[in-house]
């Protein structure tokens, strides 16, 4: 088993800690814990970069090895990283798990060392119609993000900054 884990952050209070796990070729178990955000829906992705030197902005557009459109999750047609929305409680935090089989923890295409970012607004999962839908879900801007750290019993440790933006 490959286990990842992301700490995000930023400086308006967003917090959190998302988890990734996966057996074998099987598909990626992400699970966290958010707080901090507005009650609604937000876009949260895997970007192509694990840069955070720069707050978000630096972490590049969504990790999309296949050159394919912004999409949902059950797509076909999607950017890898498109991981869809997080629904915000009126408390401000949530709590998900999602599975999914397109961000593997190895191999070529692996989202080690990438980051993860949640986004100001709900993704459109490709389909509203604005001018952003296929490339960026139109999910506004960045609010917090992580890059991703393996876990110590995997002997393999990859550096990681909290994004303070």
């Amino acid at each position: 088993m490959v286990k990842a884990v992301a700490v995000l952050g930023s400086k308006e209070g967003v917090n959190g800690t998302v988890n990734f796990t996966q057996e074998g070729d099987g598909p990626t178990t992400v699970s966290g814990t958010l707080s901090g955000l507005q009650p609604g829906l937000h876009g949260f992705h895997v970007h192509a970069l694990g840069d955070t030197t720069n707050g978000c902005m630096s972490t590049g557009p969504h990790f999309n090895p296949a050159g394919k459109e912004h999409g949902a999750p059950e797509d076909e047609n999607r950017h890898a990283g498109d991981l869809g929305n997080v629904n915000v409680g009126a408390d401000g935090t949530v709590t998900f798990t999602i599975q999914d089989s397109q961000i593997p923890l190895t191999g070529p295409h692996s989202i080690i060392g990438r980051a993860v970012v949640v986004h100001a607004d709900p993704d459109d999962l490709g389909k509203g119609g604005h001018e952003l839908s296929k490339s960026t879900g139109n999910a506004g801007g960045r609010l917090a993000c992580g890059e991703y750290l393996l876990n110590l019993e995997t002997k393999l440790l990859h550096f990681f900054q909290l994004a303070l933006l």
